[in-house]
C-alpha cells in the first residue's frame, strides 16, 4: 500500500537526486525541505536547483559559517536568515542557468507559487517587502516599488555578477547592519570582528535554544546543517505575527494570542484599506451574520486599499500594479469588450421588452366583442364574448455581482474583472441597479470589497478594473453577507450571480476562547456553500454561478449551484451564455418568479 510516507521520502529522494546533479557533488548532504512539496512542486524543486548551483559555484560551509558567527554575536536569525536566502539566488540563478536553460522557466513558476501562497505573509515585514519586491521584479522585469526599499534591492541585484563568497557575505552583511539592526556594528564589531570569532568561542553558546530539537550530540555541527537549509530554502518566509501548527485534519491553523487579536484590526486596514462601517455597525453584522459554521469569523466591508488606503505599503503598491494590468487588459480588448456588452445588452431588451408587451385574453367581462354577439341566442353555450388585456410582469429587477477574489483566482484576474465589467456595463444600459463586490478571507476576517453600489452613476463601473486576488475564500459566509443586502432591497426580483472557481477554502483560527470551527475546505465547505446557496434561493433569491475555474472542480459548481450554472471555457462566450440564463430569468411569469 501507497502511504503518505512513501510519497514524502519519493519526494526527498527526487529534488536531493536534483540538487546532487546540479551541483555535481554526489556528498553534498544539506538539509531539503521536502514538505514544501505538497504547497508546490515549483518550489521545492527550484530550491534544490538552487541548493546544488550555490554548492557547486560557492564556498557553501563558508557562508554558513559567517551566518553562525553573525547569530552569535546578537544578530536575530530570521532576517539575517531572509536576507542570505534572497542574495544567494541572486548570486547563483544566472550562473546555472547559462547551463540549465530550463531555470528561468522554472524560477518563474517557484516564484508565482510564493507570489499565490505567501503574499500576505511575506508583506507583514521589511525583509518580506523585499522579497516581494525581488519576487515581482524578477517576474515582470519592472523594478519599480516601494521606494524606501529600492537600495537593498538594488545592493542585491549586482550579486549576479558576484563571483566569490565574500561577497555575498559583505552584501550580506551591509544589508543587516543598514536595514535590520543599526546599531549592530557599535555594539558588537565589524564584519571583520564578526569573522575573527573561533569554533571555540562557537562551543561556548547554547544552540539548542534555536534548535527544533533538543536532543543533538554536537549541537553547533547540527545548527550549522540547519543555517546550510535556510541560507537557501525559497520556502522560508517572512515572520507571521501568529502561531501556526496543524489541525488534525492536516489543515494549517493560525494560534492567535490576545495580543495578535488586538492587531488584527488595523492590520487588515493596512492590507486591505480602511472600513466603510463604523466600528457599532461592524459589530451589528458580525453578530448577526457570523453564525453557525462561520462562528468565531469576522467581516470585513471596505472600498478597497486603492480608495481608502492608510499608507502607501507593499499591498498597495501591488494592487495598484494588478489594476494598471487590468486596464491595459481592457484596453487591449476594448473592441470585444464594447461587443459583449452589445450582446448582452440586446439580450436584456429583447426580454425586457416580452415583459411589458399587452396580452388579449378571451373572458367574461371586460370589453365586448362585437362580432362575437350572434352567438347570443343561437347556442346553447355562446362563450366568451369579452376580451380583456393584461401585461406581463412588469416588476423592478435588482443584481448583486460577487466576484472571488482568492489567490486561487490569479491566473484570471484580468479576465474575471473583464466578465463583471460587461454585465456591469450592459445592466447600466437599462438602469437596472445593481452592485459589484469581490470576496477573500484572511486569518479570519472575510473581506467584502465594494467597487460599485447599487445606485451609483455609471462613471463607477470602470472601478471594477481594481480587482485584485489574495488569501483564502469562505464562499458561505460571503454568499450570506451579499444576500442579506440584497433581500433588504424593495425591488421584488432578486438576482445574485457568483464568479468562483467552485472551491471554496480556508484556514482555521483560532481565537483565544473560540468554539474551534471546523475545516472550511473540501466537501464541508462545499456543503455549507450549498447549504447558502439554497436558502437565498428560498427567500426568492435566484442565484447564478459562473464557473471560470479548472474542469476538475467542475462537480463542485455542480454541488454548490444545481443546475444554475455557466461554465465559460473561454471569455468569448461569457455574454451569450450569462444573456441565455438572464432572459430566462426575465420572461418567467410572476408566479413562476
Amino acid at each position: 500500500m501507497y502511504t503518505e510516507y512513501d510519497a514524502d521520502l519519493e519526494a526527498e529522494n527526487r529534488l536531493r537526486n536534483l540538487m546532487w546533479t546540479v551541483s555535481g557533488d554526489y556528498k553534498l548532504n544539506t538539509k531539503l525541505d521536502a514538505a514544501s512539496w505538497e504547497k508546490s512542486k515549483d518550489i521545492s524543486l527550484y530550491d534544490a536547483v538552487k541548493q546544488g548551483a550555490f554548492a557547486r559555484y560557492f564556498d557553501q560551509s563558508q557562508f554558513a559559517m559567517y551566518l553562525i558567527k553573525k547569530i552569535y554575536y546578537g544578530a536575530e536569525e530570521r532576517s539575517l536568515t531572509d536576507l542570505a536566502q534572497m542574495c544567494v539566488d541572486m548570486a547563483s540563478w544566472k550562473k546555472v542557468a547559462a547551463e540549465r536553460p530550463g531555470v528561468p522557466e522554472l524560477r518563474s513558476r517557484a516564484f508565482e507559487a510564493l507570489l499565490d501562497h505567501s503574499f500576505h505573509q511575506m508583506s507583514g515585514s521589511l525583509t518580506g517587502r523585499i522579497k516581494l519586491q525581488l519576487l515581482r521584479g524578477s517576474l515582470s522585469g519592472d523594478w519599480a516599488g516601494e521606494q524606501n526599499i529600492a537600495g537593498p534591492v538594488e545592493e542585491m541585484r549586482h550579486l549576479e555578477d558576484a563571483s566569490e563568497t565574500m561577497e555575498i557575505i559583505r552584501t550580506v552583511d551591509h544589508l543587516y547592519n543598514q536595514w535590520i539592526d543599526r546599531s549592530f556594528e557599535n555594539k558588537h564589531g565589524d564584519l571583520e570582528h564578526v569573522l575573527s570569532a573561533t569554533i571555540e568561542d562557537l562551543k561556548e553558546f547554547d544552540w539548542k535554544d534555536l534548535l527544533d530539537e533538543d536532543a543533538c550530540e554536537d549541537v553547533l555541527e547540527r545548527y550549522l546543517n540547519e543555517i546550510n537549509s535556510r541560507m537557501t530554502s525559497m520556502a522560508e518566509e517572512a515572520d507571521e505575527p501568529p502561531e501556526e501548527q496543524k489541525h488534525p485534519s492536516g489543515k494549517k491553523v493560525i494560534l492567535l494570542d490576545e495580543a495578535a487579536v488586538a492587531k488584527m484590526y488595523s492590520y487588515m486596514e493596512l492590507n486591505y484599506g480602511k472600513s466603510y462601517l463604523n466600528e457599532r455597525e461592524q459589530k451589528r453584522m458580525d453578530h448577526r451574520l457570523c453564525r453557525g459554521a462561520h462562528a468565531d469569523c469576522s467581516l470585513f466591508f471596505t472600498d478597497g486599499i486603492l480608495q481608502n488606503p492608510v499608507l502607501s505599503n507593499a499591498q498597495y503598491v501591488n494592487a495598484k500594479r494588478q489594476a494598471e494590468n487590468n486596464r491595459r487588459l481592457y484596453r487591449n480588448s476594448l473592441n470585444f469588450v464594447k461587443r459583449s456588452v452589445e450582446i448582452l445588452t440586446d439580450e436584456l431588451r429583447r426580454s425586457l421588452y416580452r415583459r411589458n408587451e399587452i396580452e388579449y385574453m378571451r373572458s367574461e367581462y371586460g370589453t365586448i366583442v362585437p362580432n362575437l354577439l350572434w352567438r347570443v341566442g343561437r347556442t346553447e353555450e355562446p362563450g366568451k364574448l369579452f376580451v380583456r388585456t393584461s401585461r406581463q410582469n412588469n416588476t423592478e429587477f435588482v443584481v448583486d455581482i460577487l466576484m472571488d477574489a482568492s489567490g486561487s483566482q490569479r491566473d484570471r484576474q484580468g479576465q474575471v474583472a473583464l466578465q463583471a465589467l460587461i454585465l456591469s456595463e450592459a445592466l447600466s444600459n437599462h438602469g437596472i441597479p445593481h452592485r459589484i463586490m469581490s470576496f477573500c478571507t484572511f486569518w479570519d476576517y472575510t473581506v467584502m470589497q465594494r467597487f460599485r453600489e447599487y445606485d451609483s452613476p455609471r462613471s463607477e463601473n470602470l472601478r471594477i478594473l481594481d480587482y485584485t486576488t489574495s488569501a483564502n475564500n469562505r464562499d458561505g459566509l460571503a454568499i450570506r453577507a451579499a444576500g442579506d443586502s440584497l433581500l433588504q432591497r424593495p425591488e421584488e426580483n432578486k438576482i445574485l450571480i457568483v464568479l468562483s472557481d467552485g472551491r471554496p477554502n480556508d484556514i482555521i483560527v483560532n481565537r483565544p476562547g473560540s468554539r474551534n470551527p471546523h475545516t472550511y475546505c473540501g466537501e464541508y465547505a462545499i456543503r455549507d456553500t450549498a447549504w447558502e446557496v439554497r436558502k437565498l434561493r428560498g427567500s426568492g433569491v435566484h442565484v447564478l454561478g459562473v464557473f471560470a475555474g479548472k474542469e476538475k472542480d467542475l462537480q463542485a459548481e455542480k454541488k454548490i449551484f444545481g443546475r444554475d450554472f455557466a461554465y465559460i471555457r473561454d471569455i468569448r462566450n461569457f455574454s451569450r451564455i450569462a444573456g441565455q440564463y438572464l432572459r430566462r430569468l426575465l420572461e418567467w411569469d410572476a408566479e413562476d418568479f
